[in-house]
This record gives C-alpha cells, structure tokens and sequence, in this order.
C-alpha cells in the first residue's frame, strides 16, 4: 500500500474566452467577433470569472499536506495518472466523462462552476462543497458507473463512460459486419456504430433512440448493461438493415470487422484520442472491466 499523501488532480478545460483571445489575440479583436455574431464579450467574461473562482475555491479546499496537480483536458491522454489521485474536475458533466477512460478506480469528485447552465448530472457539487468533501473522500458515498470498452484484435484497448463510436472519422459511410451475441451476421454500409452505457443513455444515445420505435430499454447508469445503435444504414443488394439496434448483458459483445479503410474508434467525443483499423481488423465492444468511481 503507498504511504504517499494522496494528490489532487484538478481537471478544468479552458474557457471560452481562453479560446477567443488565443484566436484574435486581444480582448477588442475578441469582442469585434462576438458582436459580428450578435454576443456580448461580457457574458464570455462572466463565465471566465465563474470558472476560475470555483477552480481558486477547489484550489483552497486541498488540505495542506496533500500533493497537488493541475490539468487540461486537452493534455489528459498524455498524463500518468496514479492510483493515490483523486481527481477534480471543475467544468461541465462531458468534462467528467472525458477524464473517466483514464482512471481505474480513482474517485472522481465533479464541481460545477455554472449551476445556471450545466445540469449537473456528473458534476454534482457547488464549489464550497469540496472544503468538506476533500478531506474525508476515503469515506464518503461513491456511486459506480457502468463503462464501456472497444478492444482490437491486436489487444489495443479504449475505454469510454458514455459510448464509444465506431465508423469513419468523417461519419461518411462505413462498411463492416456486424456480429451479434445471439449469432446475427450482416453486412453494412452506414454513418456508424454507437456502442453506449447508462451514463450516455441521456447523450448520444438518447438522441439516436427518439427516432427508433423499437429501440431497446436504456440501462441504468450502474447497470452491466449497454445499448448499441448503427447510423443510418443502408440497404442494397450486398448490405443489410436488419441488425441495427440492441442491448449487451455484462458478458456478451459485439463485433464489427472493418471492410473499408480508414476506420476508427473513438470514446465521449476524444476524436484525436483513437483506435484506427485497417480492413478486415475486427473490434469487439462490451461492458469494461472497469467502473468510474464518481462521488456523490
């Protein structure tokens, strides 16, 4: 067992006013953007101050003789993260979901910084909450989250909490089979695979689902269970439209092998962070091994 003070590992992602001034350089040449778009620089800066005061107020949470770490989430699939870290993420609930496929059971304690705009699903706690939270987290509830995992045939591996995507990195059409638990085989050409867990059942797959009559019963968020939909498919005289929808126990998986090139696999909208195949490679997706740890 490591005799290490634990580390905080606060994960934010930059502000939108970041963005703008690393775009136009200045504040004026920033807002001269926004008013040709009928916004105002002030609203930008208010949710600026918003963020960095719940980060400062996260920040002054930390007891004193814990390590500390800060990161972006652009930089998140190049940092080490260790099994003493709790991690902080102080933004929207996608924040979350894009620092959990890197974790392996390090609680996970969301803080959002703008209640009147994120919903907090993940991000439950105000920020004033982590002066309490912080120094008792080994004991505090914490709620397990279904995963989902994509593996290659050549062991690569991508985790992901809401769903994982399969198909071509434009969404143009993919081919591939796709293989069901229960035996089904058929060919497609479609915009895409989504493989998602109950997390992601209000996201992606949520919206796919409003469009199906028939589409499966969405898992809870702790269940072992996952739902998967195709995108779009495409009947024709080689490729079918029967296989398109369906739910995955805790053991059961399914798989596509590529017949195109090009193909990837990506997890919570990480598009940079991918698995690619070449054809004929086969990706097999189903219930991760894994559970975010998310405090509540």
């Amino acid at each position: 067992m490591s005799t290490l003070a634990p580390r905080v590992v606060l994960v934010s992602r930059r502000s939108e006013l970041d963005e703008l001034l690393a775009r136009h350089g200045t504040r004026a040449a920033a807002a001269y953007f926004l008013r040709q778009r009928g916004r105002d620089l002030a609203e930008v800066e208010a949710r600026h101050r918003a963020l960095e005061a719940a980060l400062t107020t996260v920040g002054a949470a930390v007891p004193a003789d814990w390590r500390r770490g800060r990161l972006d989430r652009e930089d998140l699939s190049r940092f080490l993260f260790a099994p003493e870290d709790v991690v902080v993420a102080v933004g929207q609930d996608g924040l979350v979901a894009n620092v959990a496929k890197y974790l392996d059971g390090q609680p996970v304690l969301g803080v959002n910084p703008e209640p009147e705009r994120n919903p907090g699903v993940l991000v439950r706690h105000a920020p004033p909450a982590a002066a309490r939270l912080l120094p008792r987290l080994s004991t505090v509830d914490a709620e397990l989250r279904t995963m989902v995992s994509a593996r290659l045939d050549d062991g690569q591996e991508l985790i992901g909490l809401n769903e994982v995507y399969f198909g071509h990195p434009t969404h143009q059409s993919a081919r591939y089979t796709v293989s069901t638990p229960d035996g089904g085989r058929e060919r497609h050409s479609s915009s895409g695979v989504v493989v998602g867990t109950g997390t992601g059942a209000t996201g992606w797959c949520s919206s796919i689902a409003r469009e199906r009559a028939d589409a499966p019963a969405r898992p809870a968020p702790g269940e072992a269970a996952l739902t998967w939909f195709v995108r779009e498919a495409w009947p024709s005289p080689a490729t079918g439209v029967t296989l398109t929808a369906g739910r995955l126990g805790p053991d059961e998986r399914l798989e596509l092998s590529g017949e195109s090139e090009r193909l990837v696999v990506f997890a919570d909208g990480l598009e940079a962070d991918r698995l690619e195949l070449a054809w004929g490679q086969r990706v097999t997706i189903g219930v991760a091994a894994r559970r975010l740890r998310l405090v509540t």
